[in-house]
């Protein structure tokens, strides 16, 4: 019994089985039919979209070439009319090359006739000369020398006496204008001027500060000496030590520092350094300032100056020339330049910054190689300066300045520096110059005696009759002057006056 149910159990199992293949195979048969319909449906639905966008795109490829035939066709037709253009211009160019050919032969030829006409005018010339030579029994150049002496000599009193004439009108009117165009901006600016040397002395309250300067062994006023470059001369002068330096700037860096030490009453070494530093930045302080103050008063920028360059402007406060003040001076020449470039319708601006910063170099001349002109020229280039106005530098120290701002630069220079009282020269450097202009002058041969009046303002040579003339003393007095421009340094100007005199003494007896 258990066998036979097993027998059907197994057979139940299988028949099961074969009916759920078979089941699966009716359902998987049926999903593939459907897919294959989707399929198709997919399929018809592509292959009308491909007709539709193949229509569209050869509808829009043949309106593409359409218009490009449009174009290529507008394209052509413009290509036609710059080929017709540049067709007429070639024949309107081989016809103007035609002409300049033509022209050119022609010119070539009256060339050639017009050297045969002058080698023939210059063979006539020649046979003239000859000719002339050969009638006058001399050379032409002996001819033409002989014929010039008998003019001269003819006409000597009229040519003395019409250059006198020529020299002492263009003269008078000259300095009528000058006076008048100087006297115009003398007035307008008419400043308070005051001589003034740089002051090298300090007051002490008594003599025993002397031997706290000195200090023990002298180390105090080695250390100040050592650390300002200058030498403190401490003499038998009451209440008072003397600096000595060839810079201004350091002078007064010392002569603040032993202020600031005296009046504190501390003086060692720890003590003098803190002074001195403090006395460098007090003097950088008032140099910026009165470079700011300069600036303002001439109505210039100060955003236009770098600050450098103002601070170095400031310098020349301390700086003097022939006891004259240097920033003083500078503000002077720029006021006096200014006024004279309205006048004769320079440039203003040039004029007002060339002058203000025409002796710039004198600022740092103690500490740099070369002239203050050479120096002023580079630092003003350095700092961006044009052309015209760094000029200014050199063309104050030359006879014959290149433009006419340095003229009037240069004119300024010598007003400021001429005024009474601006500056004062020693004994000897006066009496060097007026040997120097005297000396000058009787170097030249038929000079006789000469001597320098008014300040070596004015020289007057005296002249032997017999070796010079009324002609040649015209040349004469031209050739000194020009030598003492050439060779001499001298502010404003030098007046040469030539005397010819013939004494003739008879006795009756």
């Amino acid at each position: 019994m258990p066998t036979i149910q097993i027998v059907t159990l197994i057979i139940g199992l299988v028949s099961g089985a074969a009916l759920g293949v078979y089941v699966r195979d009716q359902r998987a048969k049926t999903r593939s039919n459907n897919a294959e319909a989707e399929a198709e449906k997919i399929l018809a639905t592509a292959k009308q979209k491909e007709q539709e966008i193949l229509l569209h795109a050869k509808e829009k490829s043949i309106k593409v070439i359409d218009e490009a035939k449009n174009e290529e066709k507008e394209r052509r037709g413009e290509l036609k009319k710059l080929q017709d253009r540049l067709e007429s211009r070639e024949n309107a160019f081989d016809k103007q090359l035609l002409e300049l050919e033509s022209n050119n032969k022609a010119l070539e030829d009256e060339k050639d006739r017009l050297r045969k006409i002058k080698s023939r005018l210059e063979e006539l010339g020649l046979e003239a000369e000859l000719k002339l030579e050969e009638i006058a029994g001399m050379p032409q150049e002996k001819a033409l020398e002989e014929l010039l002496l008998r003019v001269e000599k003819d006409s000597e009193d009229v040519l003395v006496s019409r250059i006198r004439k020529l020299e002492d009108s263009v003269d008078d009117e000259l300095d009528r204008r000058a006076k008048k165009m100087l006297s115009l901006v003398v007035e307008r600016y008419a400043s308070g001027h005051a001589s003034e040397t740089t002051t090298s002395s300090v007051q002490l309250p008594s003599d025993e500060m002397k031997g706290r300067i000195i200090g023990k062994e002298g180390r105090n006023i080695r250390a100040i000496e050592m650390q300002t470059g200058t030498e403190i001369i401490v003499d038998d002068t009451p209440q008072a030590v003397t600096i000595s330096s060839f810079s201004p700037i350091r002078r007064q860096v010392a002569k603040r520092a032993i202020e600031i030490l005296v009046k504190d009453g501390r003086i060692q070494p720890a003590r003098i350094e803190e002074a001195i530093e403090t006395s460098k930045k007090e003097l950088a302080i008032e140099m910026k300032k009165a470079g700011e103050g300069a600036l303002t008063e001439l109505g210039i920028p100060l955003s236009s100056i770098d600050p450098k360059l103002i601070q170095i402007l400031g310098r020349l406060k301390y700086r003097t020339s022939y006891g004259q003040n240097q920033l003083q001076h500078a503000m002077e020449v720029a006021t006096i330049a200014r006024m004279l470039a309205e006048e004769l319708g320079a440039d203003v601006h040039v004029c007002t910054k060339g002058g203000l910063f025409h002796d710039i170099g004198k600022a740092v001349d103690h500490d740099m190689q070369g002239s203050h002109p050479e120096i002023g020229y580079n630092i003003m280039k350095k700092f961006g300066f044009p052309e015209e106005i760094a000029y200014q530098s050199i063309g104050h120290h030359v006879d014959k300045p290149k433009t006419l701002e340095a003229v009037i630069v240069k004119t300024a220079d010598a007003l400021s520096g001429a005024r009474p009282g601006a500056r004062k020269n020693t004994l000897e450097q006066y009496i060097q110059r007026l040997e120097e202009l005297e000396k000058t002058a009787t170097e030249f041969e038929g000079v006789e005696k000469a001597y320098a009046i008014q300040a070596g303002r004015e020289i007057r040579v005296f002249v032997k009759p017999q070796v010079i003339d009324d002609l040649s003393a015209y040349n004469l007095a031209k050739n000194i002057a020009s030598k003492i421009e050439s060779e001499l340094r001298y502010p404003g100007e030098i007046k040469v006056t030539l005397i010819r005199e013939t004494r003739v003494t008879e006795y009756a007896r």
